[in-house]
């Protein structure tokens, strides 16, 4: 993930294409077609995507499931100049599917929520409802199946006004982190404290959370660092080495 000196956060082809579960062969072929171009080229040839391109991937790739092929998704987005109504009716669309379709009803509920409400989408949870267990081996290497196992039936439990909610949660959690980042506060200011103070109610609100907190918080704060999907949720690397500074403090007088 890049950012400008005007703050406009962008992402690679590679990064795009892992967090939305395609190819970048795929994400090259939407450029050929017309369908998605990039944002921008960099001086190395990658293309790269900005939060608005993601959003309009997220409308190509529901359109894909529901069985359009891509001259139909082409149609369909140039007649809906309206991202968060275009939106609202791939969500219509998505409840008929029921049972199969519940998870991605989540993401794009996210979506329009952050849209409306004038938020940052956050980029992993666009396309969490695709594919849900993206990061079962991630989960299951770090804390166990077990914990993988409780967190994925607690998620499959949930409504989608719930999911809607904990996203939102989420988008909240992560916009508090980047602004306070960006003013260059401590990481044991209190305030910062505060956040983590959150951010840590928000985590054992999910079942199968390790029961060594304190390693957990600070093996998640390494992580948000050098994984550049979680990284994206506190405006980059700078904001994520804030968040890991923040929670390491809390963890050791805390926890």
């Amino acid at each position: 993930m890049v950012k400008d000196k005007e703050e406009n956060v962008d992402w690679s082809i590679q990064e795009v294409a892992k967090l939305a579960g395609t190819t970048s062969r795929t994400l090259r072929h939407y450029d050929d077609v017309g369908l998605l171009r990039p944002t921008r080229i960099a001086p190395n040839g990658y293309r790269h995507y900005d939060e608005s391109a993601l959003v309009r991937l997220q409308r190509i790739l529901l359109l894909r499931q529901l069985g359009l092929g891509l001259p139909q998704i082409a149609d369909v987005l140039s007649h809906q100049a309206s991202e968060t109504e275009a939106l609202s009716t791939h969500l219509a669309l998505l409840e008929q599917e029921q049972e199969r379709l519940r998870r991605q009803i989540a993401a794009v509920s996210s979506t329009i929520e952050a849209l409306e409400g004038g938020e940052k989408p956050m980029a992993e949870n666009m396309f969490d409802g695709f594919d849900h267990t993206q990061y079962k081996d991630e989960v299951t290497e770090r804390w166990g199946a077990d914990a993988y196992a409780r967190s994925d039936a607690w998620w499959r439990g949930m409504t989608p006004d719930e999911r809607a909610q904990w996203h939102k949660r989420a988008s909240e959690l992560g916009r508090d982190w980047t602004d306070a980042a960006s003013r260059g506060i401590a990481a044991d200011s209190e305030e910062a404290q505060a956040l983590a103070a959150r951010h840590v109610e928000w985590l054992t609100g999910i079942p199968g959370t390790p029961q060594d907190m304190k390693a957990y918080v600070t093996g998640l704060g390494q992580m948000y660092v050098a994984d550049p999907r979680f990284a994206a949720n506190y405006g980059g690397t700078d904001g994520a080495a804030f968040v890991r500074d923040a929670l390491g403090v809390y963890a050791e007088t805390r926890l």
